[in-house]
């Protein structure tokens, strides 16, 4: 039941509802709303997966919740229908975190590479309904068309979700979501050039403040330091 929870949300519910909140969203923004998976995943791998919940791990999760109300905000004014494609992101980001907390148990059983392969079989299952639009997109569609979705799906897709997967076998859960907060800035740098989609300033605060969530999420207390004990201190308590 996990491989097929799995592979229903993370590579079907998940693909299903980022490509509906990109429609209303520009691309950095999505991406900063959906980046707060990692925190998700770091709570639900505490609590269910026996990874611990540290104080700064909670503190750096309201500290990011501020941020992605700020983002929601942000975005609300400045692309029609925004608001919609918030709720929709948020979506993707349950998904997202529902699909690694299913995925991380079966790889302690089954191989990486088989976990990703089935899973990907199962979400092309549960997109099947979509399959009228895809071939009549992919009658009308230019050759960059054709290019851009062999792309999408040998490199963000087979490759990406193989090296996750390959990560994801050899440490927490928690630990490898938090690493993915790169994508953000990425993403809004790549969206300005490729297609000059500047998200709104509330929202790029909002990540800004976000990521200083994260930041305080990783955060450790310092071990306590074993106190030597003086010699003739020792030999009085014999």
């Amino acid at each position: 039941m996990l491989l097929v929870g799995f592979g229903a949300l993370w590579f079907g519910g998940y693909s299903i509802v980022l490509n509906i909140a990109e429609q209303t969203l520009d691309a950095g923004t999505t991406s900063m709303i959906v980046n707060i998976a990692p925190i998700m995943i770091a709570l639900g791998a505490g609590a269910l997966l026996g990874e611990g919940l540290p104080k700064w791990l909670l503190i750096g999760t309201g500290v990011a919740f501020v941020g992605v109300v700020l983002i929601g905000l942000g975005s609300g004014g400045s692309v029609v229908g925004a608001g919609v494609g918030v709720l929709w992101a948020l979506l993707a980001a349950v998904t997202y975190t529902a699909g690694v907390l299913f995925q991380k148990p079966v790889l302690v059983r089954l191989p990486n590479a088989q976990v990703v392969w089935i899973g990907a079989v199962i979400g092309l299952l549960v997109c099947t309904p979509f399959t009228g639009e895809l071939v009549a997109g992919l009658r009308s569609a230019p050759v960059e068309g054709w290019l851009g979705a062999v792309w999408l799906g040998a490199i963000p897709t087979a490759l990406g979700f193989t090296t996750w997967s390959y990560a994801l076998s050899r440490m927490p859960a928690g630990q490898l979501g938090v690493s993915t907060y790169i994508v953000p800035p990425v993403t809004i740098v790549l969206s300005l050039v490729l297609f000059a989609e500047v998200p709104a300033m509330l929202a790029i605060v909002g990540g800004v403040i976000a990521l200083v969530g994260v930041a305080l999420s990783r955060r450790r207390d310092p071990a306590p330091v074993d106190r030597e004990v003086p010699a003739a201190e020792s030999v009085a308590t014999r």
